[in-house]
């Protein structure tokens, strides 16, 4: 294979664009959709090794990148040779110290790992999440369980899984057996070894409790650290391995998406002593807004920087990061300003903080460094890309992250210090891949309506396409904490739509991607907006925000308007269907949530049954909040995209929908999936899904005669 030589990234966008330059205009779903997409990046805990999954048309492989001694190269390869789309994730790789291995997970829902394993490409030898391990200089993948979240020690000698709950134990060598390591009540989750390797935290999730649990080795003893009524979550040793800090998030039965969930009983960071079972409450969230706990989006919520620790809160309205001394004292908000902090990583000496965050750039992701303590933020990175999920090199060298632009989608990439960004495209972008041809999307902020004012990116047809008014497509992403991007998400589901967007821009759809409010990006406030989802659906006014900005354009016949999303955005495009057919004209709602009422209080087994007995004007509330409600108003026709295997949103709730339009008379057409999940494992089902797309819209939003 030959060795790509890494390429900063202006230049690697030139070189892209530039071979393509003599292409054909057009393109198609498969093209747009063919360059590799890269997830799930880890450093190795000391050199200067990091992986990370690849994802090229539903081949998923290991990667692995080093730099070369005495060289400033780097050398990406492949540790795996997965070579058939056959739905198995590949995720949760972890590196083994000292032994040059890396653990990986094959197969299973990423989302749901104690779900049977589904298998949508109908394997019919069965399918199983398992866990194996790989050596860093190649060979055969040797499996060594079933089960997931594999952790090697640090020591290297043993790794611990989890697995239908359960915590069990094995070396990572040929012939070597799992056993179970202990029996306990509960799911247990969370595993951290001591800095000796020689005890093993974890937490057991009891339903509206968990404890924060510690397993010793050497005499097999089990003890439970300061029991409580609460969740007890996020068990972090301290360096030295005789403390242990968690959060303690209060427990509560608030009905499910009947928000705001601004204000709430304080959380709190406690922290442990082994050797005198004293336990200390080292910080505890002020009343009132920004009192309930939002994680950021890493693995990882407390960092231990000497004898202090570092996690996010919202005191702010923002989601910041905050420092308090392990003893407890005062409070230090590191990251000031309105922005938010997604992802952050601690480098291996704990000298400094890395983090991705929308600082002076809302609709985008850069690398921000933090030296502790006592430094100021210090950017990275900039421009127009987006740079996310940085970890910091064990030996502190360099930062591994991913990376990602208008016309690239997400790959790794590596920051050395006073060097350009090194991007990593070993696979290579296919000669086919229409980089060129991609719009660049234009960020908008939408009038103020119901107090907020909404957001978005429009996607234009090509300079030279037809004068005339076009049809126009809403993009309604899901989550609904989530947020669409000026450039390819490093969220697959994500990542996908945004191909979708500009697949529809090349045939002349004015496109708008809406982060309407309910999302990230924005603050608390905008994501805890009053009377959202449940609550009485306020987010719709975005929505129609968004429809109003569209009529009035020049370039949109106001008569050929239609909505796509998937989950929370098919709950908006029904919504939008059901309540105002007068102005959007068709839709295409992937596994969306059509009845409140029946998937809050039925479908969502993790609620205990008196829920059901939730007060009437609630209920009342989150019916009027449905789609379904609203279905005798229903006119234009959607088609209903859904896999029956999906472990969020049940498909139920498109049968039930399907039903309910049967009844009204409404046209809908269909396309179910046997066996996927949510966000489809296979990339032969987002080809099928989005193609079934694309010709249902052209087919309803046509030009209509005079």
């Amino acid at each position: 294979m030959a060795i790509r030589k890494c390429i900063a990234a202006c230049a690697m966008t030139l070189l892209v664009l530039g071979a393509q330059a003599a292409r054909a205009t057009g393109f198609t779903i498969k093209q747009v959709l063919s360059a590799p997409f890269a997830a799930v990046i880890v450093a190795a805990p000391t050199g200067s090794d990091f992986a990370w999954v690849s994802n090229v048309a539903g081949h998923r492989n290991v990667w692995l990148a080093a730099s070369n001694p005495g060289s400033t190269a780097w050398t990406p390869r492949p540790l795996t040779r997965y070579s058939a789309d056959d739905g198995l994730d590949v995720t949760e790789l972890a590196f083994i110290p000292h032994h040059a291995q890396l653990l990986y997970v094959l197969g299973g829902d990423a989302e749901y790992p104690d779900k049977p394993a589904p298998n949508p490409a109908q394997l019919t030898a069965g399918v199983e999440q398992e866990v194996y391990v790989v050596g860093l200089r190649g060979g055969v993948p040797l499996r060594l369980g079933a089960g997931h979240a594999p952790l090697a020690s640090p020591g290297g000698d043993r790794v611990v899984f989890l697995h239908h709950g359960e915590v069990y134990t094995v070396e990572p060598r040929n012939g070597a057996k799992p056993v179970q390591l202990f029996k306990i009540r509960g799911s247990a989750g969370s595993l951290r070894f001591s800095p000796d390797g020689r005890k093993l935290a974890f937490v057991s999730d009891r339903g509206d409790h968990s404890f924060v649990g510690v397993y010793t080795f050497s005499d097999k003893s089990l003890a439970w650290i300061d029991a409580s009524l609460s969740l007890d979550l996020e068990p972090r040793w301290s360096p030295d391995g005789t403390r242990i800090a968690f959060l303690r998030i209060p427990s509560t039965h608030d009905e499910v998406g009947l928000g705001p969930h601004r204000i709430g009983a304080p959380w709190s960071i406690r922290v442990a002593t082994l050797t005198g079972s004293s336990v200390t409450e080292v910080y505890r969230a002020p009343r009132g807004d920004g009192s309930v706990f939002h994680a950021l989006s890493s693995d990882v919520q407390l960092i231990w920087i000497g004898d202090s620790l570092v996690f996010p809160a919202e005191n702010d309205g923002w989601l910041h990061l905050y420092s308090v001394s392990a003893k407890g004292g005062d409070l230090h908000l590191l990251t000031p300003g309105s922005f938010e902090i997604e992802y952050a990583a601690a480098s291996a000496d704990g000298a400094r903080i890395v983090y991705a965050g929308n600082e002076g750039d809302g609709d985008r992701r850069h690398l921000w460094q933090l030296r502790v303590p006592g430094g100021s933020p210090e950017q990275l990175t900039r421009g127009s890309g987006i740079e996310t999920q940085p970890v910091v090199i064990g030996d502190g060298s360099a930062v591994a992250f991913l990376r990602s632009d208008v016309r690239i989608p997400a790959h790794a990439a590596v920051l050395e210090p006073g060097k350009p960004p090194i991007d990593f495209l070993a696979e290579g972008i296919p000669a086919d891949f229409p980089g060129a041809e991609l719009v660049t999307p234009v960020s908008v902020l939408l009038p103020e309506r119901a107090g907020i004012a909404a957001h978005a990116q429009l996607f234009l047809p090509p300079s030279g396409a037809s004068n005339a008014r076009h049809p126009a497509a809403i993009f309604l992403h899901g989550g609904p904490v989530r947020q669409m991007l000026a450039g390819w998400h490093y969220m697959d589901y994500y990542s996908n739509a945004y191909g979708m967007n500009q697949y529809l821009a090349s045939r002349g759809y004015v496109v708008l991607a809406l982060n309407y409010r309910a999302g990230i990006g924005y603050g608390l406030n905008f994501r805890e907006a009053d009377g959202i989802g449940a609550a009485g659906a306020a987010e719709y006014n975005d929505l129609l925000a968004a429809a109003a900005l569209l009529r009035a354009r020049a370039d949109v016949d106001p008569a050929r308007i239609g909505l796509w999303g998937g989950s929370y955005g098919g709950y908006m495009t029904a919504l939008g269907l059901a309540r105002d057919s007068d102005l959007f004209s068709a839709g295409v709602d992937l596994h969306g949530v059509h009845d409140w009422h029946h998937w809050t209080l039925a479908d969502r087994a993790n609620l205990p049954l008196y829920e059901l007995d939730a007060p009437a004007p609630l209920r009342a509330t989150a019916l009027a909040a449905s789609p379904i409600s609203s279905v005798a108003g229903w006119r234009s026709p959607v088609l209903l995209i859904h896999g029956d295997d999906d472990h969020n949103v049940a498909f139920s709730e498109s049968v039930r929908l399907a039903e309910a339009l049967r009844g009204q008379g409404v046209e809908y057409s269909e396309l179910v999936f046997p066996d996927e999940i949510h966000g489809f494992l296979r990339h032969a089902s987002w080809l099928r899904a989005y193609a079934a797309a694309a010709e249902f819209l052209d087919s309803k939003l046509a030009p209509r005669p005079n």
